[in-house]
């Protein structure tokens, strides 16, 4: 079990919310174990069909599987695999493959059955790059985040039994957000609304959030936050109008009421525990939300001393 020291954080975070309620503190135990000592998990994908769900490693780029009920993850795609040196974002389309970011490169797609390799997509030029996070529109459209050019790539399902090819950028959001230092990571994590069809993207180092209509109508506009900001978020998940982001470096959870077809969101509730360790994204089984735990200030990407414990995906009940 993971300790949890979280009541009197959500109590105070209660006093600065426009509604909190009286739900009970939200509770954290280890879902399961990655194996290796230097995993540094980033990315999670859950698989609806069978419940597995997919775990992906910054450091060298192994993919694991964890069925359900499982205590201990099993390597799925190894450190390597199709010359892959890095994992960032997953998910598991509606046909069941498993799509992979490396973020140096692009995004490769998997059978989950045969763990064969279907199609790849690469950033077409060798200029600096972060591909880093990916939904799906409700037509099976892929739709991946840049977080060093600000764009976001879009692969249509189609592409997939054509094989491998270049990403396209569907949306340049440089100009939207004007000057940043490009020194700085900015696009992160991006969800879908599969009703109404339009895309959020979180631009994390300036906590703001902008909404995208794939259909053209309207322009890329910012969102209007009530209640708080989404500085740091990263991974992000949206379910019938309910947003939530994970704050990596923040060990935060924010929960978001998404309005006016995604042009304002409400916060409702955080839930911030330094046992998160340093959490990049999420995935919810149910309703319990299984949180990558990264501990990427310890001795990982974030270039802090330290030992990392027993790398794990926490599972947080009641948020």
């Amino acid at each position: 079990m993971i300790r949890t020291s979280a009541t009197l954080a959500l109590a105070v975070a209660c006093l600065s919310l426009t509604a909190c309620g009286t739900a009970a503190t939200p509770r954290l135990s280890t879902a399961y174990e990655l194996p290796g000592s230097a995993v540094y998990p980033e990315g999670i994908a859950v698989d609806a069909r069978s419940g597995d769900s997919y775990v992906g490693s910054f450091a060298d780029g192994a993919v694991y599987r964890a069925t359900p009920g499982a205590t201990r993850a099993e390597v799925f795609l190894p450190a390597g695999a199709d010359g892959r040196k890095t994992t960032n974002g997953l998910r598991v389309d509606r046909n069941g493959r498993l799509w992979v970011i490396d973020s140096s490169a692009g995004v490769a797609v998997y059978d989950t059955g045969s763990r064969a390799l279907l199609a790849s997509f690469a950033v077409p030029d060798s200029a600096p790059r972060f591909v880093n996070d990916l939904d799906f529109g409700a037509d099976g459209t892929a739709y991946l985040t840049d977080s060093v050019r600000n764009v976001v790539y879009r692969v249509s399902p189609d592409r997939v039994s054509k094989g491998s090819g270049d990403l396209d950028i569907g949306y340049d959001l440089s100009p939207v957000l004007g000057p940043r230092d490009p020194q700085v990571y900015e696009l992160n994590g991006i969800v879908a609304d599969p009703a109404d069809g339009y895309l959020l993207v979180v631009a994390m180092s300036a906590g703001e959030l902008y909404r995208i209509d794939p259909s053209g109508a309207e322009p890329i506009r910012k969102v209007a936050l009530t209640g708080g900001d989404v500085r740091h978020g990263d991974g992000m998940e949206l379910r019938d109008g309910t947003l939530w982001v994970v704050h990596n470096t923040e060990n935060t959870l924010s929960r978001w009421t998404v309005a006016d077809h995604g042009a304002t969101a409400t916060r409702v509730a955080e839930f911030h525990d330094p046992a998160l360790a340093v959490p990049t994204t999420m995935a919810h089984v149910g309703d319990r939300a299984l949180v990558v735990s990264s501990q990427f200030d310890k001795g990982g990407p974030l270039g802090d001393t330290g030992t990392p414990g027993t790398f794990v995906v926490t599972a947080v009940d009641g948020f």
